[in-house]
């Protein structure tokens, strides 16, 4: 079967889960832009992706390659139940986990495939490679990001309070929030040395200091913050962050009087705001 006879079946099971193609590439854990070309035939699916396709979809993988006629058919049942979300995605979220607690160079996939309770033919099925595994982490970690700080700001009008929201988005108070850092802190130093984690890197980064960057603009516009270089200021504000964040991360979070607490890094980020960005008047 050609790229195009694929491509038409792997629309038909996006058409019966009822989701958008953005959103069906955020279940399989792929960049969008892939997904569409994919679709337009422009790209071949790799044969890991038709895996979790056929696993978000419950079809039989044989079916999105031709190898099986008719209707697609539900997918053998696994051993143990389906998690929410599908395997792949449980994959990767117990990746987060793992990497958080002990770094992604510590961790074997054989200590992934026990988290999952599955075997590491399963996790190779899904994801072939370390690599494999570490962009799809970093990818949902941008997304969860990027989902949370639209459902945080949707119907905030004033930008000095939508830019409070994101900065309190950034403190990592919470487990999750922690882990995500823990995170971006491997992929800080695996951006040097792998072109594909590199380009998550930058996407990333160019994603949010855009989103900073247009509030402050809209903030200079509604007279809320100073006339500063809207780019600057976010490029600034994204490194005063990012040096914070790290100091946090390195210490224990139930250690008080350190001064360098989540609470003590978002106290540091609104005086920031206040002291560089916000208009006298305002």
């Amino acid at each position: 079967m050609g790229q195009y006879e694929v491509a038409a079946r792997v629309r038909q099971v996006i058409d019966a889960a009822g989701v958008s193609a953005r959103e069906f590439a955020r279940r399989i854990v792929i960049d969008p832009s892939k997904l569409s070309r994919s679709l337009n035939g422009t790209r071949r699916f790799t044969a890991a992706e038709l895996a979790r396709i056929a696993d978000i979809g419950g079809v039989d993988a044989g079916w999105l390659l031709g190898s099986v006629t008719g209707p697609p058919s539900p997918a053998a049942s696994p051993p143990v139940p389906v998690p929410e979300g599908g395997r792949p995605l449980q994959i990767v979220r117990e990746t987060v986990r793992l990497i958080a607690e002990r770094g992604f160079h510590a961790v074997r996939v054989a200590d992934i495939a026990t988290a999952c309770r599955t075997s590491t033919a399963a996790i190779h099925y899904h994801f072939p490679g370390r690599d494999e595994l570490l962009e799809a982490a970093v990818r949902w970690c941008m997304d969860e990001d990027t989902r949370r700080r639209g459902e945080a700001v949707a119907g905030t009008e004033h930008a000095g309070d939508e830019l409070r929201l994101l900065l309190e988005l950034q403190t990592p108070r919470t487990v999750q929030q922690r882990r995500q850092w823990c995170v971006w802190l491997d992929l800080w130093s695996e951006a040097a040395r792998s072109t594909s984690v590199g380009q998550l890197h930058r996407e990333y980064y160019r994603q949010w200091r855009t989103t900073v960057a247009e509030v402050i603009r809209r903030g200079v516009d509604q007279g809320v913050f100073r006339p500063v270089d809207p780019d600057n200021a976010a490029l600034t504000l994204t490194a005063l962050i990012d040096g914070l964040a790290s100091q946090v991360l390195a210490t224990a979070p139930d250690s008080p009087g350190t001064g360098t607490g989540a609470q003590a890094m978002h106290d540091a980020l609104i005086a920031h705001v206040n002291t560089c960005l916000t208009a006298p008047a305002a």
